[in-house]
């Protein structure tokens, strides 16, 4: 019988960080999983709450991609579940063996919100690597919000990690938005949604953020909206960079509509959205000056 509980891995020092980081436990008659465990600083509230749901041992952590509020506190939680696998793209590996390089490129990008998240702890390598198939879970390569990004499918249910972008609850429609900071290339992102939506899964789990139970309808509007905004990315790309963001802003609303569902979020989680927009902006302004895609 499966069983499924999302750990809320909020950071009350971060605006609007609240109901965005999770941790998804996955248990069922042979195998009791983890999808990414989050950063350092939550860790502590990770383990009590999975002590709290009497799990004992967890036969596998599963990592979407190595990114810091993902992926960051797996080394520490390794001290609690020590005869845990962690389960990880290939490229991503050796970041986590010795992550050095990764927590000061996090600190480079981040600044104070990598400080809040903590810092990344190494996991031993013989704990550590790429499988395609672990019991009933599946794991793919969807490489469109990071290269060392995997989607996980078991049955009819898809953890997607970013590969489709972000959702957030709102009273009416849906909000969404595209995941895609530097280095964001246009074919490989539609790929890997391509990819997803080939394997036709029911559910699917967002990293940020929850479950939703038309999988299929949520994928086609990751789609149509990696397209969409590049176009308006080149709309505003000649403006002043200083112009760009609100450009932006103003031109999402008016042809994007799910997206201007963001005016229904509540003010703190608002604010951490249009902050977030702005990675996504740069990333496709990034790629167009890189191709001259006009």
């Amino acid at each position: 019988m499966e069983q499924l509980l999302c750990i809320d891995l909020d950071q009350p020092g971060l605006t609007g960080f609240r109901k965005f980081i999770s941790s998804w436990l996955y248990r069922s008659d042979d195998a009791t999983l983890l999808v990414d465990p989050g950063p350092l600083s939550t860790i502590p509230h990770l383990v009590s709450e999975l002590r709290r749901a009497g799990i004992k041992q967890l036969d596998a952590i599963l990592l979407t991609h190595i990114h810091i509020d993902h992926a960051g506190g797996v080394g520490e939680l390794l001290k609690s579940f020590p005869s845990a696998q962690v389960i990880c793209h290939p490229e991503g590996v050796r970041h986590m063996v010795a992550p050095e390089k990764l927590w000061q490129g996090s600190l480079k990008v981040l600044g104070a919100t990598a400080e809040a998240y903590g810092e990344i702890l190494p996991v031993p390598a013989e704990q550590i690597g790429f499988s395609e198939k672990i019991g009933k879970v599946q794991a793919f390569k969807t490489p469109g919000h990071a290269q060392h990004h995997l989607s996980y499918l078991i049955g009819d249910l898809l953890f997607a990690g970013e590969g489709a972008g972000v959702r957030c609850s709102v009273g009416q429609g849906i909000y969404m938005r595209p995941a895609t900071p530097p280095r964001f290339v246009k074919q490989v992102a539609l790929d890997s949604i391509d990819k997803m939506l080939a394997l036709q899964p029911k559910r699917m789990v967002f990293a940020h953020y929850g479950m939703v139970e038309d999988a299929v309808e949520h994928l086609k509007i990751a789609q149509q909206q990696l397209t969409l905004w590049l176009q308006g990315v080149k709309e505003v790309s000649e403006l002043e960079p200083a112009a760009q963001e609100k450009a932006f802003y103003r031109w999402l609303l008016a042809n994007d509509r799910v997206f201007a569902n963001i005016k229904q979020l509540e003010p703190d989680l608002f604010e951490r959205e249009r902050i977030f927009l702005n990675n996504s902006l740069r990333g496709m302004l990034e790629y167009i000056a890189s191709t001259n895609e006009s």
